[in-house]
């Protein structure tokens, strides 16, 4: 999602007259600003993870240079001896031989440096700490980061409930940038489970920022500029409310149904969006004009949820996107549909040839998003027919 998050930055930064957007690294952005452009990042950005805040960089031969760089930043000006910590290291190609001692070194060093000040360490919180330490490292070099965000920024605050295997807010607001999806263009969730996507594109019409409803670890810095947050919370425009739905959603399950239209009430949504309990193979365009049609598909259990039991499970999944890949090609003349999924034989039980697919990863599991061009299955065969001469 590097190219996503670069654009929607791109797109932050015009808010402000010292961010400044940088190169494209594996697994992330590298973009540069104030403060407060941090806190701006954390508060807008859908597609984030993390805004991780530079403290030093160097080259390494041992891990006692790495101990060297993080006792040498000054921690003390950014939180106090009180405040827990936790760190995490990710390692690219790197030579050391246990991440788990590297982490642990780092720990010390930061907990020495606050030692030799202050004749007190800060404590460690695996779980809920006041401030996360990342370190990073290739082969040669090695970068010590303060993470501003806190918990991590794909939790919105709005999650209450969910179903077996959620998608990740930033994965799914990746998904609508690279669909790309507008608001106001007319939007198709056919297996929407907990509703995340819809909750998504929903927030993005109303104008709600990802970051409105939640705390951040840079709330705690000792440099914490109240008014700065307070100002920037205070731009907050809500767009207004849309007279006519363009967001839909439909799932085989009533639970999920019901789940969605909690998710969507607990995420600060006030218009209508339309949901309905139905299998996906049978729905049918929820608009007369076309739009997008984008959705999860769900693996093996979820398919069978009102499936025959003594049905094997891949026969299941065989006529059920055979049933889909039918309506898509007669019903959905016109939209552009994305599939989301970790079988990359999607296409081949659709009988679709996709237009594109674009690889992600969700969590490690490597995943693709299938893009399907749906023409009108008549105008195709008459396009195929040769000509006839005059």
């Amino acid at each position: 999602m590097e190219a996503a998050l670069a654009e929607e930055l791109g797109e932050i930064a015009q808010q402000s007259t010292t961010m400044r957007v940088h190169n494209q690294v594996p697994g992330g952005v590298h973009c540069s600003g104030s403060l407060v452009d941090a806190y701006r990042i954390n508060l807008h950005s859908r597609i984030a993870s993390r805004v991780l805040m530079r403290m030093g960089q160097r080259s390494y031969n041992n891990e006692n240079d790495i101990y060297d760089l993080v006792l040498e930043q000054p921690w003390e000006d950014w939180f106090g001896v009180n405040h827990t910590i936790r760190v995490d290291v990710t390692a690219v190609k790197s030579p050391l031989k246990s991440l788990e001692f590297t982490t642990l070194k780092i720990k010390d060093a930061v907990c020495d440096r606050f030692r030799d000040q202050f004749n007190k360490r800060p404590s460690v919180n695996t779980r809920e700490p006041d401030m996360r330490i990342v370190g990073f490292l290739d082969q040669r070099n090695f970068i010590i980061y303060l993470d501003t965000s806190g918990e991590a920024l794909f939790k919105r605050g709005w999650r209450e409930e969910t179903g077996d295997a959620p998608l990740r807010e930033n994965l799914a607001a990746g998904m609508l940038r690279v669909a790309g999806w507008k608001p106001g263009v007319p939007l198709f969730d056919p297996m929407c489970g907990s509703g995340t996507i819809l909750v998504e594109a929903a927030q993005m019409v109303q104008g709600i920022p990802p970051g409105a409803r939640r705390r951040f670890a840079f709330e705690k810095f000792a440099d914490f500029d109240r008014e700065a947050w307070a100002a920037l919370k205070a731009e907050i425009k809500p767009n207004p409310i849309p007279s006519e739905p363009t967001i839909f959603g439909s799932d085989i399950s009533g639970d999920m149904v019901a789940m969605t239209r909690h998710n969507l009430k607990v995420a600060g949504i006030l218009f209508d969006v339309p949901l309905k309990q139905i299998e996906a193979q049978h729905v049918s365009p929820p608009t007369s004009a076309p739009g997008i049609l984008l959705t999860n598909p769900p693996y093996g259990e979820r398919i069978g949820v009102r499936g025959d039991s003594t049905v094997p499970q891949d026969e299941m999944a065989v006529s059920f996107y055979s049933a889909l890949g039918t309506t898509l090609k007669q019903r959905f003349a016109g939209w552009t549909a994305f599939l989301f999924t970790a079988d990359l034989q999607l296409p081949k039980l659709l009988r679709l040839k996709e237009a594109r697919k674009t690889p992600f990863f969700n969590g490690a599991l490597e995943c693709r998003l299938f893009r399907f061009d749906m023409v009108a299955g008549f105008n195709r065969r008459e396009e195929a027919k040769p000509k006839q001469e005059q």
